[in-house]
């Protein structure tokens, strides 16, 4: 017999947490979270993304062991605001049993209808900074840090339970050896006189913290039309900063400016820390932070998290400034290989931005959707 339990006490939410790690003990692919910050993240007292958010979280339970986990989401923001009556679920795993996956998303889908939404769609998170889609190919690729990994049989889960592919996003991957950095080099120095543009450097991440409310600004120009963004509150753009920030090397966060420098256009590279966070098994001390710090400086691979271009600077190329300076540091740091965030199949404009460094679709991944 399955039982569902709430999770209403901190030691609840412990076992929330770490039930992955159980059902991906074995598994190399898989990349642990913090546990700390996973936990802090689901708190209402420290994530700002409550403000404008409500979650319940539930265990599956059967024979006295945990053999599942769901998180229900309403972003207030979407329902009432956008008028998009969607019932979100996330942190979704489970061990290899149908009826364990119906239990969990029977209990989302009745959230859903008590609160009269229309449709249910996961796994996502709570906005477009979280995690999104469940892994449908590429299960022996190594997962990031800032994605979901799962097992192949969610998605047979998901299929026999009515759900139907709502959308599908593709991850990618080049080599920095494919990276033109002469074509760049000129292309940017041509755009920075046209267009009368320049590029930003930093070294230091108190310098380059003043521009992050603006980088934001711009995210929401760029995306903002896509069917997936939700808006990003003040409070959230602050949290992103004290969670995200001091992981990230200063060089790696390049900003494009106007004569009136006002910014035009961003990019957000992490180094990979999936191996990091495979070391730090979930946990920063003792030696969790050691190895962190170390990817940070010392690894060869690099994940392109975030990038965006003012609308007004659109399909005039103007990505290849962002290219022009991330070409200079990454040849200084011996980076091997790029990776790519999970993107929208159908974002043409994310696509041509790519094109000239020979891609590898290495993964895909899905949200599913069904009807309350």
């Amino acid at each position: 017999m399955i039982t569902l339990q709430k999770v209403t006490s901190k030691k609840e939410m412990k076992q929330f947490v770490l039930f992955p790690f159980s059902l991906y003990k074995d598994n190399s692919y898989w990349v642990p979270p913090i546990v700390k910050d996973e936990i802090a993240s689901f708190d209402p007292s420290k994530n700002p993304v409550f403000e404008n958010a409500e979650a319940q979280f539930f265990i599956a339970i059967k024979n006295g062991k945990i053999v599942g986990r769901i998180a229900a989401i309403i972003n207030c923001l979407e329902v009432e605001k956008q008028q998009i009556k969607k019932m979100r679920f996330g942190w979704f795993d489970v061990i290899d049993d149908l009826e364990v996956s119906k239990a969990l998303l029977q209990q989302v889908q009745k959230i859903g209808s008590e609160h009269h939404l229309e449709y249910l769609e996961g796994p996502v998170g709570f906005n477009n900074l979280d995690k999104t889609g469940v892994l449908v190919e590429g299960f022996n690729h190594l997962g990031t840090s800032i994605t979901w990994y799962n097992h192949p049989y969610y998605k047979e889960h998901l299929e026999q339970l009515g759900f139907v592919k709502e959308k599908e996003y593709l991850e990618n991957k080049f080599q920095f050896k494919n990276v033109d950095g002469v074509y760049f080099n000129r292309m940017s120095t041509l755009l920075k006189r046209r267009f009368q543009l320049k590029a930003l450097n930093f070294t230091k991440t108190k310098d380059l913290l003043p521009y992050v409310d603006e980088m934001f600004e711009v995210l929401e120009k760029s995306y903002g039309k896509l069917s997936t963004f939700v808006p990003i509150s003040k409070a959230q753009i602050a949290f992103f900063k004290k969670k995200y920030i001091r992981f990230i090397n200063p060089e790696y966060i390049q900003f494009v400016v106007n004569i009136n420098h006002k910014l035009v256009a961003f990019a957000i590279v992490m180094p990979s820390f999936s191996s990091a966070f495979q070391k730090a098994k979930g946990r920063l001390f003792p030696f969790g932070l050691f190895h962190l710090l170390r990817g940070r400086k010392h690894g060869k691979d690099v994940t392109f998290y975030l990038i965006g271009v003012d609308p007004a600077y659109q399909n005039k190329g103007v990505h290849a400034i962002l290219f022009d300076q991330y070409a200079k540091v990454f040849s200084k740091k011996g980076i091997v290989n790029c990776i790519r965030t999970p993107e929208l199949a159908d974002n043409e404009a994310i696509r041509k931005i790519w094109k000239n460094f020979d891609p590898i679709t290495h993964k895909r991944r899905s949200t599913y959707k069904k009807m309350l």
